[in-house]
C-alpha cells in the first residue's frame, strides 16, 4: 500500500531522513554536530516561547548546601564529591508540561535541577522526580512536548494528542505508568525524590572510568496526593507547592535529601542486560546497589523570584573535572539544547546574572553581546603571547573513551533483556500495592475518557496497557468501554 502522506522536510524544504532517530556513531555512540536536522529542530523548538520557558515554566526554588559524607575518590576525582566537602547550591523545582499559570498540583513530572557552585565552576545536575523519561532520542522531544501543549486550531489542551503520541511511542510506557500513578501528583516538592535520570561518566585521578546515576532521596518521606486531592488543592491554591516550600524554610523546617549514586564499572555497559544509556530504563538496585554519599539541605529562600528563580539557568553541559557525559542520546541532545535555550530566552550573557554566575573566577575569551557588564580586556584571542588564559587538558584527563561504528540513524542496539514494557510491568507486579493499582487504573480511565479522545485512540490505549500487563489492560478496557484493536 502506497503511503500518501507528504515527506517530512526541514524548514528549507529539504527531505528529512528520520523523524525518530538522531545521527550517531554506531547505534550506541554519541550524536554528531553534523546532524543539521536535529540541530534545526531543537534550535527552533527552543525559540517557540517568549519569555517563559517552553518546558518547566512554573516552579520555585531555594538555596542550600550539599555535604559529602563518604569517600568516593576511587570513582571520581571531582572535588565537589570529596568527603567532607560542603558546596553551596541553588535548587529549582518545576512542573514540566504546564505553563506559568498552571496549578502546582497538576498531574505532571516535576523538574529537580541542582546548580552546585563548586570551586571548579558550576556543576548542574538537571533531572526530574522520576529516574526515567518518556523517550530515548532527542529527535522526538519537540514532538513529545507539542503533544502535551495546546492544539493549533482551538488553543486547547487535548488528551487525545497525548495518548496518540504515547501509544505510538511504546518506549513511553515506563514513565506514563509513573505519571498516571499517585507519583504523578506529589504532595509537595519536599516529599518527592529527585534524580539525575541520565547516565554520567565518572573518572578518578588514575583515569579509571565508571558510569554513574544520581538519586536524591527525600528524608521527609514520599507523600502524594490522589488525583481528586490534587485537583482540590490546586483549585484552592494554584501555588500550593511554591507556598509550601517557602513557608517551611521560613519557619526553619529545612528539607533534606540523601544523595545516592549507583556506580557501574565502565566495561559492564557493553553487555549489561539492559542498555545502560537508555533514559526509559532504570538500573535495578540488585545489580548496582545505591550508595549513600551525602546530604542536600535547603535553608534559604530567594529574595526576588524573577531575578533568582525565573532567571536561573541550568544546563547538563556544565560538567566539572571528574565528571563527563555518556552516550545517552537524550543527554547528548540536552548538552546543546539547554544552553541554547538560555541564550535565546535570557540573553547571551545569562551566566553573568548572580544566580548563574560561578563563585570561582572566570577566564574566558567570550566577549560583548547584549547586557554584558563584565567584559575582559586584551588579549581577545587564543593562542596569544600576552599572558592570556590557556586551556589545561590534564584537568580533564580521563574523560575520553573510544567509540567506533558507522554513522547511522538508528535506535539503540538492543541488549539481551531490552524491551519497552518490562520495567513498567515490574512496577505493576512488584512495587505497587492494590491501592496503587486501583488509583493507576482510575487515573488512566479518567484521563483517556476526556471527550476529545477518539474511540480508535482509546482502543490503542487499551492495547498499550495490555502490553504492560493483561490485567491492567483489561481493567482499563472495562473502564473505557472499548475492547482494544
Amino acid at each position: 500500500m502506497t503511503d500518501s502522506r507528504p515527506v517530512t522536510t526541514t524548514d528549507s524544504g529539504i527531505p528529512v531522513p528520520s523523524d525518530e532517530f538522531s545521527q550517531s556513531v554506531g547505534a550506541d555512540g554519541p550524536l554528531l554536530l553534523q546532524d543539521h536536522y536535529l540541530i534545526q529542530k531543537l534550535a527552533h523548538f527552543d525559540r517557540e516561547r517568549v519569555p517563559e520557558r517552553v518546558v518547566h515554566a512554573k516552579g520555585g526554588g531555594a538555596y542550600g548546601t550539599l555535604e559529602i559524607t563518604e569517600d568516593v575518590s576511587q570513582f571520581t576525582k571531582a572535588d565537589v564529591f570529596r568527603r567532607g566537602k560542603r558546596t553551596e547550591l541553588f535548587l529549582r523545582f518545576s512542573t514540566v508540561a504546564g505553563e506559568l499559570g498552571f496549578a502546582d498540583t497538576a498531574r505532571d513530572p516535576r523538574g529537580f535541577a541542582v546548580k552546585l557552585y563548586t570551586e571548579e565552576g558550576n556543576y548542574d545536575i538537571v533531572g526530574n522526580n522520576t529516574p526515567i523519561f518518556f523517550i530515548r532520542d532527542p529527535q522526538k522531544f519537540p514532538d513529545f512536548i507539542h503533544s502535551q501543549k495546546r492544539r493549533a486550531d482551538n488553543h486547547l489542551h487535548d488528551n487525545n494528542m497525548q495518548w496518540d503520541f504515547w501509544t505510538l511511542s511504546p518506549e513511553s510506557a515506563h514513565q506514563v505508568t509513573i505519571l498516571m500513578s499517585d507519583r504523578g501528583t506529589p504532595y509537595s516538592w519536599r516529599h518527592m525524590n529527585g534524580y539525575g535520570s541520565h547516565t554520567f561518566l565518572w573518572y578518578n585521578a588514575a583515569r579509571e572510568k565508571f558510569w554513574v546515576k544520581y538519586h536524591f532521596k527525600t528524608d521527609q518521606g514520599i507523600r502524594n496526593f490522589t488525583g481528586t486531592e490534587a485537583a482540590a488543592a490546586g483549585a484552592e491554591d494554584p501555588d500550593f507547592h511554591i507556598r509550601d516550600l517557602h513557608e517551611a524554610i521560613r519557619k526553619g523546617d529545612h528539607p533534606t535529601w540523601t544523595l545516592q549514586v549507583q556506580v557501574m564499572p565502565f566495561e559492564d555497559a557493553a553487555d549489561y542486560r539492559f542498555n545502560p544509556f537508555d533514559l526509559t530504563k532504570i538500573w535495578p538496585h540488585e545489580d548496582y546497589p545505591p550508595l549513600d554519599i551525602g546530604t542536600l539541605t535547603l535553608s534559604r529562600n530567594p529574595e526576588n523570584y524573577f531575578a533568582e528563580v525565573e532567571q536561573a539557568a541550568f544546563e547538563p553541559s556544565n560538567l566539572v573535572p571528574g565528571v563527563g557525559a555518556s552516550p545517552d542520546k537524550m543527554l547528548q541532545g540536552r548538552l546543546f539544547s539547554y544552553p541554547d535555550t538560555h541564550r535565546y530566552r535570557i540573553g547571551a550573557n545569562y551566566l553573568q546574572l548572580p544566580v548563574n554566575r560561578p563563585k570561582n573566577a572566570v577566564h574566558s575569551y567570550n566577549r560583548d553581546g547584549s547586557m554584558r557588564y563584565d567584559n575582559p580586556g586584551d588579549p581577545v584571542y587564543a593562542p596569544n603571547s600576552f599572558a592570556g588564559p590557556v586551556a589545561d587538558p590534564l584537568l580533564l584527563a580521563g574523560e575520553h573513551y573510544e567509540v567506533t561504528g558507522e554513522i547511522v540513524r538508528s535506535a539503540h542496539r538492543l541488549h539481551a533483556e531490552d524491551d519497552d514494557f518490562g520495567q513498567a510491568r515490574a512496577l505493576w507486579e512488584k512495587v505497587m500495592t492494590d491501592t496503587d493499582r486501583d488509583h493507576l487504573v482510575a487515573n488512566i480511565v479518567a484521563h483517556a475518557s476526556a471527550p476529545e479522545v477518539r474511540t480508535e485512540t482509546k482502543e490503542r490505549v487499551v492495547d498499550y496497557w495490555r502490553s504492560v500487563h493483561k490485567d491492567l489492560g483489561d481493567r482499563v478496557s472495562r473502564g473505557l468501554g472499548v475492547t482494544g484493536q
